[in-house]
């Protein structure tokens, strides 16, 4: 049986009309960055609980989460209405495989992501276990217009910080003000990605960590497969880590 602890929102800042971010008090058990856990509200009769990545590194006292509006989502239209001081319901163990101390050493990790889906890797870099593990780490984050890239003071930041941390963002529906424009999918077919890093191709000694919305991660999955590259398992040491929780 899940164990839920009661929180209160403490901040809530919306970055788009469709896009927010809540920051919670409440008193859960310890988790590894990358990890997700449950968040939940009584909407009308029903109890309603959908699962969301953590923001915020383990560390941190207040926890955060990165969200967007759903048309017709049975949580999302509770979700949306909340203020300082109201309360949610937190589940308090985490899950989930999407962390460093799960990821095998390589020369370079991909962190792909697309949409909230870059929240896990926004835990990870704040942790800082990551940097002393590979010698270069990329983040790539794919959304459909440019003011869907969220989080780029603390982006900005951790690439002034941290020679080895590069970020990519990709912009789908509209010319992107940096970074490439297209899907992910299409980019590492056409060799723009490596080309961007001035390779001939991925390097073979890759680890790539993917989070997003569902279709991508299985087509990307896919994709990186017919490349040589493995999915990533305890008793196999791969290539390819991801999340799906929806």
């Amino acid at each position: 049986m899940s164990q839920w602890v009661s929180g209160k929102i403490t901040e809530v800042n919306w970055w788009t009309p469709t896009l927010f971010t809540i920051k919670v008090a409440a008193d859960v058990a310890p988790f590894q960055a990358g990890q997700f856990t449950k968040l939940a509200m009584t909407i009308g009769d029903k109890r309603i609980a959908r699962a969301y990545s953590y923001v915020n590194a383990p560390k941190d006292p207040v926890l955060e989460f990165y969200l967007t509006e759903v048309e017709g989502g049975k949580l999302t239209s509770g979700l949306v209405d909340l203020s300082v001081g109201d309360s949610i319901e937190v589940e308090a163990k985490a899950n989930g495989f999407l962390t460093i101390e799960e990821s095998p050493k390589r020369e370079i990790l991909w962190m792909i992501a697309s949409g909230t889906g870059i929240g896990p890797f926004l835990s990870i870099l704040a942790d800082g276990k990551i940097w002393d593990k590979y010698k270069q780490i990329v983040l790539i984050h794919s959304v459909r217009f440019n003011t869907d890239l969220t989080y780029q003071d603390f982006i900005n930041a951790h690439q002034k910080l941290f020679k080895q941390f590069t970020y990519l963002p990709l912009v789908t529906r509209e010319m992107p003000e940096k970074g490439l424009q297209g899907r992910i999918t299409d980019l590492i077919q056409s060799n723009e990605i490596a080309k961007y890093f001035n390779q001939e191709r991925l390097p073979e000694d890759s680890h790539f960590m993917i989070c997003g919305n569902p279709d991508m991660v299985k087509d990307l999955a896919q994709l990186l497969q017919t490349l040589g590259y493995s999915r990533h398992r305890r008793s196999e040491p791969g290539h390819i880590s991801v999340e799906q929780y929806w």
